[in-house]
């Protein structure tokens, strides 16, 4: 039975690796980009089926590094591999200052209609503090590049509670992106792994440490102001303006199927939960030599923890859950089978029960970790 999937591509690879940065990518390695993208086709062959693909994400690392001729490549190998959507949303991700109008002119010729830049902020010194390598001015340049070559479906990610960042600034940099217009804005809370640099930073006592209430003051702020702007809060860390909400990550809120390739590259297929290797050198000898699987972990997702990552991951949309969904989906009345933890969240003010769903309140999406391990089984 053919299925739709939404299609992630990891690209590990950066030019400069961010302070606050976890994800899994590497500088300085460009000459293994080509034996990199040979593996990523073969991973692709080794999934090729009867999948429909409804999106597709280039997402890393800083996928802009691909040059047009790879980027075309890649498609051509997907297209080749499934049916893809004619309307299918194709995103890439892109960091000012990696990026010029022909680049993403021809990139934009290719099909890719969605363009993710990685912003961060408008103000020049909180960008030195995370390690990037672009100012506001080539920020504001790289979406007026991304106009002029036909790019009408924009996101632009912004980080708050950065340290020592102030309501002034974060206002400022919120109000300068937003007259800029994006379709979508995505806005993160930093969050610092123990080795990223910035953490180091601030246990050295070099800058300041993340102060939680201010966070959840900028959170709020952004809120009103992208609401005055005429942007839906669909998820608790995106807005957008009206159906241009990201499809590609929707899959990921609606706990459906979805298939990642490429190094740490994570899948959620036929009731498993599956990862690849986060070792670059370990993906590209595995494929180079045959040996498979570069997978690290399989999870066999059973109905009673694929139930509540649905609700957890559900919660994660403003709308929240809807109980008749749930109910078609899994055969379970939510209120009955979860009377405890509904109650206790709604008495706490963190849930509210109307119009048929379950959704997050305002406060309940400042405090949704307090709700979200509530749902897990015991």
């Amino acid at each position: 039975m053919s299925c739709n999937l939404a299609l992630y591509i990891h690209v590990p690879f950066c030019r400069h690796k961010c302070h606050y940065c976890s994800f899994v990518s590497f500088e300085q390695r460009e000459a293994d980009i080509s034996p990199y993208l040979r593996a990523l086709g073969q991973e692709l062959a080794e999934h090729t089926g009867s999948e429909r693909i409804s999106s597709i994400y280039f997402g890393g690392g800083t996928p802009s590094v691909l040059t047009i001729r790879q980027i075309d490549d890649l498609l051509t190998t997907i297209k080749s591999l499934f049916t893809v959507d004619e309307a299918a949303e194709i995103t890439i991700e892109a960091n000012p200052g990696t990026v010029t109008r022909e680049y993403l002119t021809e990139i934009r010729k290719l099909g890719i209609n969605r363009l993710s830049l990685g912003m961060q902020s408008l103000n020049d010194s909180e960008l030195v503090l995370l390690g990037r390598i672009h100012t506001a001015a080539e920020a504001i340049d790289a979406v007026r590049s991304a106009r002029n070559s036909g790019f009408e479906n924009l996101s632009l990610d912004l980080i708050y509670g950065l340290p020592g960042q102030t309501m002034t600034s974060w206002r400022e940099t919120l109000e300068k992106a937003l007259e800029m217009e994006p379709e979508h804005c995505s806005l993160y809370a930093l969050t610092l792994e123990p080795e990223a640099p910035m953490r180091r930073e601030i246990e050295a006592k070099l800058i300041p440490d993340i102060d939680p209430d201010t966070s959840a003051d900028q959170y709020e702020l952004a809120e009103d102001l992208l609401a005055a702007h005429g942007y839906r809060h669909y998820e608790i860390s995106n807005w957008a303006k009206e159906g241009r909400e990201c499809r590609h990550n929707t899959v990921y809120w609606q706990n459906l199927p979805y298939l990642g390739v490429g190094v740490a590259a994570h899948s959620c297929l036929g009731g498993h939960r599956l990862a690849n290797t986060r070792s670059l050198d370990r993906y590209m000898a595995a494929f180079a030599s045959s040996v498979l699987p570069v997978v690290e972990m399989d999870e066999e997702i059973n109905p009673e923890l694929e139930c509540a990552e649905t609700i957890i991951l559900g919660l994660r949309l403003c709308p929240g859950i809807s109980l008749d969904n749930i109910h078609q989906r899994f055969g379970i009345d939510i209120l009955e089978h979860y009377r405890r933890q509904v109650g206790e969240m709604v008495d706490y003010g963190l849930l509210e029960h109307a119009d048929g769903h379950i959704r997050l309140t305002r406060r309940g999406r400042l405090l949704s970790n307090e709700v979200f391990w509530r749902f897990l089984p015991g």
